[in-house]
């Protein structure tokens, strides 16, 4: 079986962003090209490890003398996006596993998201990329400058969320926390 490969090449707009209040937030990985439009949702903890990686991908990068593309240390100023994500969020899957890499023919960075798998019983099942090919994939390939932004917004997204308590680390919750610090306090 061929997999549905949702492409986009050079897009407009990739953000990750969310849905709800802190706490109850439903994060999205959205691309759009033109009036194409493709979200897939994401774990918090899949935001944020994406986000370290492709920071410490693009750092690489910057710092190899021998890499024949500039790739900026900092965000560059005109590809800043605050924006909310575009409505309508409806996701075409939700995401199991990722790929993260670069494409030394086009000079870009690469995310691939591959649905995540539920057996017949509803329990969650990461594919196994080796043995069977996905049904579906979400594949991304930005230049360094829209992939420094992403990185950087992911990061502000994903610490936008609930504090966490100073004495066990856990979340506050809007409507209160009990504290579990080990100390007895």
């Amino acid at each position: 079986m061929t997999a549905l490969v949702h492409e986009f090449d050079w897009p407009d707009r990739v953000v990750v962003g969310t849905v709800g209040r802190p706490g109850e937030r439903t994060f999205y990985l959205q691309v759009r090209m033109g009036a194409r439009s493709t979200s897939v949702v994401l774990e918090k903890q899949q935001a944020a490890m994406l986000a370290d990686r492709m920071a410490e991908l693009l750092d690489d990068l910057a710092t190899d003398a021998s890499h024949p593309v500039t790739v900026p240390r900092e965000t560059p100023p005109e590809l800043v996006d605050d924006d909310p994500i575009d409505p309508p969020v409806d996701a075409l899957f939700r995401t199991g596993t990722m790929r993260l890499g670069w494409d030394p023919r086009t000079a870009q960075v690469v995310v691939e998201a591959f649905p995540l798998e539920t057996a017949p019983d509803g329990q969650d099942l990461p594919p196994d990329l080796d043995d069977a090919e996905p049904r579906e994939v979400l594949l991304v390939r930005m230049p360094v400058g829209t992939a420094r932004a992403f990185a950087q917004r992911t990061q502000g997204v994903v610490d936008a969320g609930r504090p966490t308590c100073s004495r066990c680390g856990e979340p506050i919750d809007p409507d209160g926390h009990v504290c579990g610090s080990r100390d007895g306090a």
